[in-house]
């Protein structure tokens, strides 16, 4: 309560005192598609009246831009944006990095910069991405981006900033915001700005002040867009919301004078690791941190560990001991999960190309050129590569000379999961609502499935289908478990009974399937029932999840892992709870069991590394 009303006196002698060094707009959460007209039409009325007013320095773009990141609506945007008077600033927001048919690479080939860097009269704006990256997880800051930041404050260390962001730093919104936070709090950092929740708010993030802003979509209950107006003045960092047609509400701000927030961090909440206590025998081989974020997951071949990164980079690490064997640099980013096979490596990059390593040496042995970006995962079966791309097509390549085999042309949105062979055809979902399944051998359409899904957010992409007893068995984010006919496509039966989403995995014997739940918990279903039957469901304890990382049988148990650094193990035919354990904060991909006791895991902080229960 003396925090409220402190803020309220001194926004009131700010306003008395009316002074001022300089103003600008932020715009945020625009949320426009290619072919709508609401959001647009919000957008361009902002543009207009930002245009309007006298004396602004400059606009900020805080993210989410468009609703599905999709390049069209990315040049849209920009071009509305581009009849701004004053010099503007964007960063991308979650709808541009996780849905992105271009695993987030056109953000910063369309507006310059995926991060910016500027002065106003004496105040330095420092803007960075929080992703996340095509993984459905929390907001993160990438390793990269925090060694940004560091650089870049270390170089003016007196001098005051103003920190600009999309997801606020709060715990549940960016899974490492006290990396960030710790980062910076030496500093002068005087505010964060920013976007996400589409209110006005004000926060202290780890005693670093917050504003959050409204979204420029209209609202209830007066169905009128805006944007919000900033004042810098001697002392203050003041802010309005600016209802198109209205004069602007002046609704908070914080004292440039006041010293909100210390270098000692010890009263503030951090991860708890209290299950690494409760299960003390499970502990980390081994752990190497790389120096870019990990979205995609790992793979093990001949006592190997092959991993792709943010920065394009794939390399390989002794399973013993996980030391780096050799790296090999592609032209841009990977997140889509490798394949290896008669000691060739294959993994597509966000560069347009799919590479093929000799899995000793690193040497590229053949690569074949897409029309766009590649972050499917790929599938190797009997000397023959499959994997989709974002442009449209999925392919089938020879894996001694990358030569094209066949190809599917026509799907309508991009493909990010690991395809399915089974039953002579490889099966696979894309961002366009369907469920795909060509024939093995030429690629021929045998059947697709959309399910009447009516949103492209609800599409079976992310998910890794399995398939036994002649039916294929997937999750999505409209929460259904859905087992399909593997001959036509035809559905056999759809079930709500648990709130999974785009994790499924399949028993050794092919009897059961897994699939985390949304809050806790982790089920499993018969493959055998012709309708949905529960075996089991058993509450882990994980909290809320919705990472798309796949449950993997090993030796009779049962491994999944989480978006918050939690790798458990269950008995797969009883689902008792057999341990837990945290490795980080952030997302864990699907890991990889080596037996019973042990697997193999990537943290997108930059993490590889080795885990086992000791008997």
């Amino acid at each position: 309560m003396k925090k409220v009303v402190f803020l309220f006196l001194f926004i009131i002698s700010a306003f008395i005192l009316g002074a001022q060094d300089f103003r600008f707009a932020l715009l945020t959460d625009l949320h426009v598609r290619s072919n709508d007209t609401s959001a647009f039409y919000d957008l361009k009325r902002s543009v207009e009246e930002i245009n309007r007013t006298p004396g602004l320095s400059f606009v900020l773009v805080t993210g989410d831009l468009t609703e599905e990141g999709d390049r069209s609506s990315l040049l849209r945007v920009k071009a509305e944006l581009d009849r701004l008077k004053v010099k503007y600033y964007a960063l991308s927001g979650n709808h541009e990095t996780k849905w992105s048919e271009s695993g987030a690479t056109d953000f910063g080939h369309i507006f310059g910069s995926e991060r910016f860097d500027f002065e106003q009269d004496g105040i330095r704006f420092l803007g960075f991405g929080t992703g996340p990256v095509i993984r459905m997880m929390d907001g993160h800051v990438a390793p990269q981006d925090i060694r940004w930041l560091k650089e870049t404050l270390a170089e003016k260390p007196e001098q005051p900033v103003v920190l600009v962001t999309h997801y606020p730093l709060l715990p549940g919104d960016v899974d490492n915001w006290y990396e960030v936070t710790d980062a910076v709090r030496k500093y002068k950092i005087k505010a964060v700005l920013g976007g996400h929740y589409h209110s006005n708010r004000l926060f202290f993030y780890d005693g670093i002040p917050g504003f959050i802003n409204r979204s420029n979509l209209r609202n209830e209950p007066d169905n009128l867009s805006g944007y919000s107006l900033y004042e810098i003045t001697p002392d203050s960092i003041l802010v309005s919301e600016k209802r198109i047609g209205q004069e602007p509400i002046r609704w908070g701000g914080y004292s440039l004078k006041h010293t909100y927030y210390t270098e000692d961090n010890a009263s503030y909440p951090r991860p708890d690791y209290s299950d690494n206590r409760t299960y003390p025998k499970v502990r980390e081989i081994w752990s190497t941190k790389t120096e870019n974020a990990l979205y995609a997951s790992p793979i093990v071949y001949n006592k190997a560990v092959y991993i792709g990164d943010d920065a394009g980079i794939f390399a390989c690490y002794s399973l013993k001991d996980g030391r780096e064997r050799w790296r090999f640099s592609s032209g841009n980013r990977i997140v889509g999960t490798a394949a290896a096979e008669d000691q060739t490596v294959v993994f597509g990059s966000a560069d347009k190309l799919i590479y093929a390593l000799d899995t000793r040496s690193g040497k590229l042995k053949w690569k074949f050129e897409a029309k766009e970006p590649v972050l499917g995962a790929a599938t190797i079966h009997k000397g023959v590569v499959y994997i989709g791309a974002s442009d449209g097509t999925f392919r089938a390549l020879d894996l001694k000379t990358g030569k094209l085999k066949w190809e599917y042309a026509g799907i309508k949105g991009y493909i990010e999961t690991r395809p399915l062979v089974y039953d002579g055809k490889v099966i696979f979902g894309a961002w366009d609502n369907r469920m795909y399944a060509l024939n093995l051998e030429d690629g021929r359409l045998c059947w697709q499935w959309d399910g009447g899904l009516t949103r492209m957010h609800f599409s079976p992409a992310a998910v890794w289908p399995v398939a036994a007893r002649g039916k294929v068995f997937f999750t999505a984010p409209d929460r259904v478990m859905t087992a399909l006919d593997a001959q036509t496509g035809e559905a056999l039966w759809r079930t709500k009974e648990s709130m999974v989403r785009e994790t499924i995995g399949l028993s050794a014997d092919s009897s059961r399937i897994y699939s985390k739940t949304m809050q806790d918990s982790v089920v499993c279903y018969s493959t055998e029932s012709t309708e949905a039957r529960r075996i089991w469901s058993v509450n882990v304890g994980y909290g809320y999840d919705h990472a798309a990382s796949m449950p993997v049988e090993k030796d009779g148990t049962v491994f999944g892992s989480t978006k918050n650094g939690v790798i458990f193990a269950l008995e797969g035919k009883t689902g008792r709870l057999l341990w837990k354990h945290k490795v980080g904060n952030s997302l864990i991909g699907t890991v990889v069991p080596l037996n019973g006791q042990e697997c193999i895991y990537v943290s997108s902080e930059g993490i590889v590394g080795r885990l086992r229960q000791e008997k």
